[in-house]
């Protein structure tokens, strides 16, 4: 090993020393281990489902009748709704910032709401554009569908803020060890929200946690709109008290960790 260095001015004692330490830092990080573990998980699960909701219904794309783009619109609200709110939370983070700003009089309250603005003007710069071409290259009008559009855009940015919060928190009381769940925790939720087939593709015992995601019952509601032409306000209704209960959840445990952060000093120190 010593003639390697000699020879070539290549360590492998360095080389070593350097996989050690991402080695302690992969081990010591849950959020880094888990998303090597859940990744690969989620994509035979998600697409396994499609499959079989496809092979089980033979009819199913002319019926779907525009249900797929749909589908892929309506979650990315879900998903750059949460991303814009969280986005702009790691910018303070990574400039630094965060501790300035909750030292100043800036209540949580008061940055939470400026976030989520923040989150609506991000949302609109990349859903807007998408539904245009959605309309002029695939003949699919997502504006077509009118008033029922307010009752799933309303309950999916309810559901990507308290995640946007719940995730904010997370990352404000560990440090930026803890940013990939930022990216990740609203891919987890994609098999059960049901995006690309109905609950009932699902096994039982999966179904009933499926129900208790506010999502669920927008893609179900999507699907009975453009499938069956009828708009389910019940399913919106029980989507939005669901809505409600977990914006409250969240919001008290975003409270919770930043008063942990305060009392741990995470708000000085924040990195990993």
């Amino acid at each position: 090993m010593s003639e390697l260095a000699v020879t070539t001015g290549i360590s492998p004692r360095r080389i070593a020393a350097m996989i050690m330490r991402y080695w302690y830092l992969l081990m010591s990080s849950w959020p880094r281990l888990l998303e090597l573990l859940y990744w690969p998980a989620l994509q035979i699960v998600t697409w396994g489902f499609l499959q079989t909701y496809i092979a089980q219904n033979a009819n199913f794309f002319a019926r779907a009748g525009g249900t797929l783009v749909g589908a892929v619109i309506l979650w990315d609200i879900l998903f750059r709704g949460q991303l814009g709110f969280s986005i702009s939370f790691l910018e303070e983070m990574w400039a630094r910032n965060l501790g300035n700003l909750l030292m100043s009089p800036l209540k949580p309250i008061e940055f939470l709401i400026a976030l989520m603005v923040m989150s609506l003007i991000r949302l609109a710069i990349g859903v807007i554009p998408m539904t245009l071409l959605a309309m002029f290259v695939f003949d699919f009008n997502f504006y077509g569908i009118g008033f029922p559009l307010i009752a799933f855009f309303c309950n999916l940015i309810f559901t990507s803020w308290s995640v946007g919060i719940f995730v904010s928190g997370l990352v404000l009381r560990h440090g930026l060890g803890a940013e990939s769940i930022v990216w990740t925790l609203m891919f987890a939720m994609m098999p059960l929200a049901c995006i690309y087939y109905p609950v009932s593709v699902l096994p039982d015992w999966l179904q009933v946690l499926a129900w208790t995601l506010p999502p669920t019952y927008v893609f179900e509601g999507m699907r009975a709109l453009l499938m069956e032409h009828v708009f389910r306000a019940d399913l919106m209704v029980d989507a939005l008290v669901i809505n409600v209960a977990l914006f409250a959840a969240s919001f008290a445990l975003f409270l919770v960790l930043l008063r942990s952060a305060r009392q741990h000093g995470s708000l000085i120190q924040t990195g990993e």
